[in-house]
This record gives structure tokens, C-alpha cells and sequence, in this order.
């Protein structure tokens, strides 16, 4: 055991942890600055680690857990990162993106966010017990790749054919898309009946089905329930009330950009509050209990391997460190120590309420399903209202700080819900807490490296904020700030979604009251008003085929295997958008690439193809 254990951080898994954490980081930020959501990537991590550490004779079961918790560490910060500081290029408070601010930004909320969840590991993994679906999943994995090795299985090596496939296959469809234009991006439609507007449609991307397989039913149901509020309530009543003018498509997307979309707002807001709320009890006690456990445990010697946390006395030198960077970031914006000073210790509070409810919710529904969205804007609407009473409305920086507390907010809570599932995984394989904790760190900065190039690159070929690639939840904290600010933001539809979240609210308790496995998180509902319609639909066919998947009789194997081939399409897809988008970042020229003309009746067959690719490989044959 002990010596196992030594062989936890190798060479070869530092480096194989450091180059996946840069990888993933870049898939998982153009995929959700094209979807609007994100996905864990431990489980694809491990299946990689497994697949290439095989080829070294002494590897062993804790080293390929290190390279999947500093894989999946950079995974979860390009969330935090492009969920908010694009909104700062998109506010125009940023002409381009600087490599250097967005690196500093993702580096300062990241560590942060380690930080913060190491006294949450015993509170929440040993004390409260919480179930962290994906760490146990995770685990699964690296036990089942563990046990073929010892029975000179290639069952690791199959799972990274599935992957390699998978994202062979998605990234060709990407390429013939989005490089050489052979289709359209979306089918959809809309009809006007009786002077209201109804519209329906769908992305034509594998990574979208892959998202809905991976968050599963209900998450998929939820998702376009929400998605069906919008266009097949709101958006008909307000244009039968209101009118419209023009193509009906064109204008019920008018009509959700402008209005509309804003449900989702309020929706958001009032979950995230609500997250909060019911959160914070068993938050606190589960905390105390922990920081009571560590000042029991005096004599570092009695503490075994598997339960050595980070010194907690290094873990609060290097917070109030991390103070003066945190400081530095916003008196450079707002020019004013005593404003910078309140902003540290607002960012300090909000990042550590919310990471600890990032942890939590991450142990009930998981890292994909967790609510960042929804506590980022509670935040930037709570500062921007406070900057608005100290700065007024005249200022010009209030609303790109509020963002900015919001992205370093953003970060360190992204970074909790995905740290809380590596150390459960970590607790079931016997790795040791602070080794991973310091993968974690090593993970966070490998991947902050890079995604200020990955968004400069996406940035100059697509135009973020763009139709091609929308940045929908930046899109959401730049028009939350700014609106406080200019005082345009429409409150109406904000209150109207608020009010839609208790309705939400109260369904769930009922729902938690009766036992009922169906549950209603008012953010999942929220997420779907505030996405198109067409991202929410592929997203519940994927929830679909995973749940006729398991309804055929199908067992773990194809579960897995249906989880392996999501993954390689969403990484394939995702990588492929970032490489199409090289040569046009090189020579600045957005027609780079040749267009050899659109045959969409092509993209909608391969579509379903993959569709029935993926069902046939989830479902009892």
C-alpha cells in the first residue's frame, strides 16, 4: 500500500495530467460557448489515462486517479472562464482578449476554488456522506481498467478505441460543417397561427445528443420543458399581443433575444437564491464538523495516508496571499482602494458561499447537472447593484467589475463541484486527499495557460456572441450587468421568470415530499428558458435515448460504453471547431476555408445516423 501510494504524482502521469487538463480545457470552452452548457470529463480522462499509462510497465490504479483529477480540474475552470469573461469583450470594456488578464483571472478564481473545498472534503465526503454520482462512476472506471490489467484484459484499450472512434466521427461531421459549409448548423422552423408565432427546431450536433445522453431523462425532460415555456407559451402570447413584423423565424428569435430570454433571468436568479437557502444549514454544520475533525487531529502521525488533507493552516496563509492579486485585479478597473477592498471581500464571501454550493449540489445531481450559471448571476446582479449605489449610474466600469467578481466567483465555484467528485473517486480507489488536491492546483494552471489563446482563437474566427458561436451564458451576465447599469434591463420579464422559479420551487418539494424519483431543480427549467430552442431539443433526444437505452434491459457495459461514445463525440466535435478555427486565426481570413456547397439533407441523415449509432450501442441487442 505504502509504496503504491508513493507512486501517486509520477513523471509520467504529471505530464499525461498537465497535456489533458490544456486538451479538455479548450473542448469544454468552445463547448459551452456553443451550447451554453458543459460536461464532466473525468470519466473520458481516466479511460485516456488508463489506455496510455498501459503502455508503461509500472502503472498502477492511483496514478491513472491523478491524471484524471488534473484533467478534469481544467475541464470545470474553462467553464468559469467562458461562461463570464467573454461578457467583458462582448460589454466592449475588452476590444480582443488579453492572454494574460483572462490567464491571471482563471488562475487567482481556480486556486482559489481548490482551496476552498479542501476543509468541504471531510464535510461533505465523510460527515454528510453525499453520493457524488460521477466520482463513484469515475471510481468504477478506474477499478474496472485496474482489475484487466491484473487479468491482462485490453478493456482500457477498447474503451479508448470508443473514444478515438467517437471523435473521429465528430470532428469529420464539425469539419464538413463548420470548415467547408456543407450544411446548415440547425434545422428549424416557425409558422404564424392566428397572428402568434410558434417555432420549433434542431442543432444538428452530435455533442448536443451527447450532452442529453450524459445528463440523462430528467435532466433532458427539465431542460425542454424549459425550452417549451419560452417558445410554445411566451413567445406566441407576446407576439399575439404585441405583433410582429417580418419572417415569423426571424422574429420569434427577435422576440427570445429581446424579451423573452429574460424569464430565464429571473428564474436563474431566484434559483440560485434558493440553492443558497436550502443549502446553508447543512453547509455550516457539516463545515464546523470538519474544522472540529482537523483540530482533533493534532498529531499528523495518527492521521492515516488516505484521509491527509492540505494542512489547513497552509490553506489559509495561501487565501489571504491570493487577497492581494484579487485586490490588485480590481483597483485596476475601479481606481479606488476602498471600493477594490469591499470587491475582495465580496468576491471572498460570495466565492466561498458558492463554491461550498457547487460542492454540495455537486454530491447530489452531479458536476454536469451543478448550478453555476444561476449562483454567477445571483452574484454579478447582487454586486451590480451594490457598484450602482456606490459608482451611480454615469460610471463606465461598474457593470465590467461586477462581471469581473462574477468570474473569478465563477471559477472557484466551478472548480468546487468537480474537485468534491475527484476526491470521492480518490476515497473509494485509497489515493491521498492532498496529492490530489495538489493535482488539482497543478490541473487549474496547466489549463488557465491556455484558454486565453483558445478564446483569442475562437474569437477571431467565429466572433464570440455571434450565431455561430453565441457564448449564451456570457451573452446572459454581460446583459444582467449592463442592464442594472443603463437601467434597460426588462424587470418585467425578470419578475415573470422569478415567479415561474417558486411555482418551480414548490413542484419540487412536492416532489421531494412524495418520494418521487422525478425531481424538479428549478435551474435545469431555467437553463431551458434562456437557450434557444434548438440547443434543448437534441439535448432531450439524447436524454431520451439514454433512458430507452436503459428501459431495453441494457447493463452497465452498455451504459459505459453509450458514456465513452458521448464523451469522443462532444471532444471530437469540440476540438475540431477549435482547429477550424487555426488557420483562420493565422491569416485572418474568415474564408479561409472552401466552400463546397450545402447539401443539408446530408447533415440531417448523418445526424440521425449518429443518433441510431448511439441507441444501437446503448440498448440490450
Amino acid at each position: 500500500m505504502s509504496n503504491n501510494q508513493s507512486n501517486e504524482i509520477t513523471v509520467k502521469a504529471l505530464f499525461l495530467g498537465v497535456i489533458l487538463s490544456m486538451i479538455l480545457a479548450g473542448a469544454n470552452a468552445y463547448l459551452g460557448l456553443f451550447a451554453g452548457m458543459t460536461v464532466s470529463a473525468s470519466i473520458p480522462a481516466a479511460v485516456i489515462s488508463m489506455g496510455v499509462l498501459s503502455l508503461f510497465r509500472n502503472s498502477n490504479i492511483r496514478e491513472n486517479n491523478i491524471v484524471q483529477t488534473a484533467a478534469s480540474a481544467g475541464e470545470s475552470l474553462a467553464a468559469g472562464v467562458i461562461f463570464t469573461i467573454p461578457a467583458l469583450v462582448l460589454l466592449g470594456y475588452w476590444e480582443t482578449f488579453d492572454y494574460f488578464e483572462v490567464a491571471k483571472i482563471a488562475a487567482i478564481g481556480g486556486v482559489i476554488g481548490v482551496l476552498f473545498t479542501v476543509p468541504l472534503r471531510r464535510a461533505l465526503i465523510i460527515n454528510a456522506k453525499l453520493k457524488y454520482p460521477e466520482g463513484i462512476a469515475t471510481a468504477a472506471v478506474l477499478k474496472a481498467g485496474d482489475d484487466a490489467k491484473q487479468n491482462q484484459s485490453n478493456e482500457a484499450g477498447g474503451g479508448l478505441g470508443t473514444i478515438a472512434l467517437t471523435s473521429l466521427t465528430g470532428g469529420l461531421m464539425k469539419l464538413l460543417q463548420q470548415g467547408f459549409g456543407m450544411w446548415q448548423v440547425e434545422a428549424a422552423g416557425a409558422r404564424a397561427v392566428g397572428g402568434s408565432i410558434f417555432g420549433i427546431g434542431t442543432d444538428l450536433s452530435p455533442a448536443l445528443i451527447s450532452v442529453g445522453y450524459i445528463v440523462g431523462r430528467n435532466i433532458g425532460i427539465l431542460v425542454v420543458g424549459g425550452g417549451l415555456i419560452s417558445w410554445a407559451f411566451a413567445i406566441p402570447i407576446y407576439s399575439a399581443v404585441v405583433g410582429f413584423e417580418g419572417d415569423p423565424l426571424d422574429a420569434a428569435f427577435n422576440i427570445w433575444t429581446t424579451k423573452i430570454r429574460y424569464l430565464g433571468v429571473g428564474a436563474m436568479v431566484v434559483g440560485g437564491v434558493w440553492s443558497l437557502i436550502k443549502l446553508f444549514k447543512p453547509l455550516i454544520e457539516g463545515i464546523k464538523a470538519s474544522l472540529k475533525a482537523l483540530k482533533d487531529n493534532n498529531l499528523e502521525k495518527d492521521i492515516p495516508l488516505e484521509e491527509k488533507d492540505m494542512p489547513i493552516n497552509y490553506v489559509g496563509i495561501a487565501l489571504a496571499a491570493l487577497l492581494i492579486p484579487v485586490f490588485l485585479l480590481y483597483i485596476g478597473i475601479v481606481d479606488s482602494v476602498i471600493i477594490a477592498a469591499l470587491l475582495t471581500v465580496v468576491m471572498m464571501i460570495f466565492g466561498f458561499l458558492f463554491s461550498a454550493v457547487a460542492a454540495y449540489m455537486a454530491g447530489v445531481v452531479g458536476s454536469s447537472n451543478n448550478p453555476i450559471s444561476g449562483v454567477t448571476i445571483a452574484t454579478i446582479l447582487f454586486t451590480s447593484i451594490l457598484l450602482l449605489a456606490l459608482l451611480g449610474t454615469g460610471s463606465g466600469v461598474g457593470a465590467a467589475s461586477a462581471i469581473m467578481v462574477g468570474a473569478v466567483v465563477c471559477c472557484a465555484a466551478a472548480i468546487g463541484g468537480d474537485n468534491l467528485q475527484d476526491l470521492k473517486a480518490g476515497q473509494i480507489v485509497g489515493a491521498t486527499p492532498w496529492k490530489q488536491q495538489v493535482m488539482q492546483i497543478v490541473g487549474t494552471l496547466s489549463s488557465a495557460i491556455v484558454l486565453g489563446l483558445v478564446l483569442d482563437i475562437l474569437h477571431t474566427a467565429y466572433t464570440i456572441g455571434s450565431p455561430t458561436l453565441s457564448a449564451p451564458q456570457a451573452t446572459l451576465m454581460k446583459s444582467v450587468a449592463d442592464g442594472v447599469f443603463n437601467g434597460n434591463l426588462p424587470w418585467t420579464f425578470v419578475y415573470i421568470g422569478g415567479a415561474i422559479a417558486v411555482i418551480l420551487i414548490l413542484i419540487d418539494l412536492r416532489q421531494e415530499k412524495i418520494g418521487s424519483d422525478f425531481r424538479v431543480p428549478v435551474l435545469a427549467v431555467a437553463v431551458g428558458i434562456y437557450l434557444p430552442i434548438t440547443l434543448t431539443v437534441p439535448i432531450f433526444i439524447g436524454g431520451m435515448v439514454n433512458h430507452f437505452g436503459k428501459t431495453s434491459g441494457a447493463g452497465d457495459a452498455e451504459e459505459k460504453k453509450g458514456l465513452l461514445m458521448s464523451s469522443g463525440f462532444i471532444t471530437g466535435e469540440a476540438l475540431m471547431g477549435i482547429l477550424v478555427a487555426v488557420p483562420i486565426f493565422l491569416s485572418g481570413n474568415k474564408n479561409w476555408w472552401p466552400q463546397l456547397g450545402e447539401f443539408n439533407w446530408l447533415g440531417i441523415v448523418l445526424f440521425v445516423g449518429m443518433i441510431g449509432w448511439l441507441y444501437k450501442s446503448v440498448s440490450k441487442k
